[in-house]
C-alpha cells in the first residue's frame, strides 16, 4: 500500500455539522439562479443537452480511466479522480459560461439537470466506476459504502436547499433579487474554506505529492474540458453550445467530494489531495479558458470582474 493510501483526515462531529450546513448553503446559494422553469427549456436544447449528459456520465468517467491506466496513481488519488469524474458541474459555471459569452440559459438548464440527477448518478457511478480501479478492492471494501446512505446525504444535502432555493426564487423574486449577491459571495467563500480545510489537514503530503497530484489533476481537467467541447464539435452544435459544454464538463462541485470523502471514506488522503486540488484548478482553467474566448470580444479581464463580484 502506497503511505498516502493510508493517510486519514479526521473531522469531529461537530466539525462535519459545520461542513455540511457549509454544503447545503452552498446548493441553495445556487439554486437562486434557477427557476422550476429552467427544467422546461431542456425542450429548446435537446441535443446539447443530450451531449452534455453523456460526456459527464460516460465518456468522462471512461476517459478518468484511461488517465489512471496511463499514470497508475496511489489507489486512493484514483478513486478520487473517479469521484470527482461523478461530481455534478460546479457552482461557478454559470458565471463563466456568462463572461464567456456562451449559451448561458443551456448551461443553467444543464447545470440544474445534472445537480437533481446527481442525487442518483453520483452514488451509483462512483459504486460502478471504482470497480475499475486496478487494486482498489482492498480499499473499497474496508469502508461500508452504500449507495442508499450516499443518496440521502446527496438530498439532504443538494436537493433540499436545491428545491427550496428554487421555489423561494420563483415565489419571491424581490427578496431573491436583493439577497442573491450576498448570498452568492458567501457560499464561493464557504467553498474555498473548504478546500482549505482539506489542503491544510494534508499539507505535508501535499508538499511531498504536489508536482504529481498537479499533473495528473491538470490532465484529468484538460480532458474535461476538451471532452465537452469536441463531442459538441462532433455533433455539429453550435459554437456558443460546444462553449458551454466544455465549462459543465471540466468544472466540477468538488466540495460535494470533499463532503463525501469526510463522510464515506474516513477523510481519505490521497481522496482529498485530488478533491481539493481539482477544486482550486478547475477554476483557474475555467477563468483563463473564458477569458481567452471573451478576449475576442474586448472584454475586461475576467479577474477583474471576479474580484468585483467576491468584493
Amino acid at each position: 500500500m502506497h503511505p498516502v493510501d493510508a493517510l486519514r483526515l479526521h473531522f469531529n462531529p461537530s466539525q462535519m455539522a459545520v461542513l455540511n450546513a457549509a454544503m447545503a448553503f452552498l446548493m441553495f446559494s445556487v439554486a437562486l439562479d434557477v427557476r422550476p422553469g429552467d427544467f422546461r427549456k431542456v425542450v429548446e436544447f435537446p441535443k446539447s443537452v443530450a451531449t452534455g449528459l453523456v460526456v459527464q456520465y460516460l465518456l468522462f468517467p471512461v476517459f478518468t480511466l484511461g488517465i489512471i491506466y496511463l499514470f497508475q496513481p496511489p489507489v486512493s488519488m484514483a478513486l478520487g479522480m473517479v469521484l470527482v469524474s461523478m461530481c455534478p458541474s460546479g457552482n461557478m459555471t454559470n458565471f463563466l459560461v456568462h463572461f464567456a459569452k456562451a449559451n448561458v440559459a443551456l448551461s443553467v438548464t444543464l447545470n440544474a439537470v445534472i445537480i437533481i440527477a446527481a442525487t442518483v448518478v453520483t452514488p451509483a457511478g462512483f459504486l460502478f466506476w471504482g470497480k475499475f480501479v486496478p487494486d482498489s478492492e482492498a480499499l473499497r471494501t474496508s469502508f461500508e459504502i452504500r449507495f442508499s446512505d450516499m443518496a440521502l446525504i446527496i438530498v439532504q444535502l443538494i436537493l433540499a436547499p436545491l428545491l427550496f432555493g428554487m421555489i423561494l426564487n420563483e415565489r419571491l423574486p424581490h427578496l431573491v433579487a436583493r439577497i442573491r449577491p450576498w448570498a452568492q459571495r458567501i457560499s464561493l467563500l464557504v467553498f474555498f474554506i473548504i478546500l482549505a480545510l482539506a489542503l491544510l489537514g494534508n499539507w505535508s503530503n501535499l508538499v511531498n505529492y504536489l508536482g504529481f497530484v498537479f499533473m495528473v489533476v491538470a490532465v484529468h481537467n484538460i480532458i474535461a474540458l476538451s471532452t465537452g467541447y469536441w463531442l459538441g464539435r462532433f455533433n455539429h452544435l453550435p459554437e456558443l453550445d460546444c462553449r458551454t459544454l466544455a465549462f459543465e464538463s471540466g468544472v466540477h462541485n468538488t466540495a460535494l467530494g470533499l463532503l463525501l470523502i469526510f463522510k464515506f471514506f474516513g477523510g481519505l488522503g490521497g481522496m482529498a489531495l485530488v478533491a481539493a486540488w481539482w477544486g482550486i484548478w478547475d477554476l483557474v482553467t475555467g477563468i483563463a479558458l473564458a477569458s481567452y474566448w471573451r478576449q475576442g470580444e474586448g472584454s475586461q479581464n475576467l479577474l477583474q470582474i471576479f474580484s468585483k463580484k467576491m468584493g
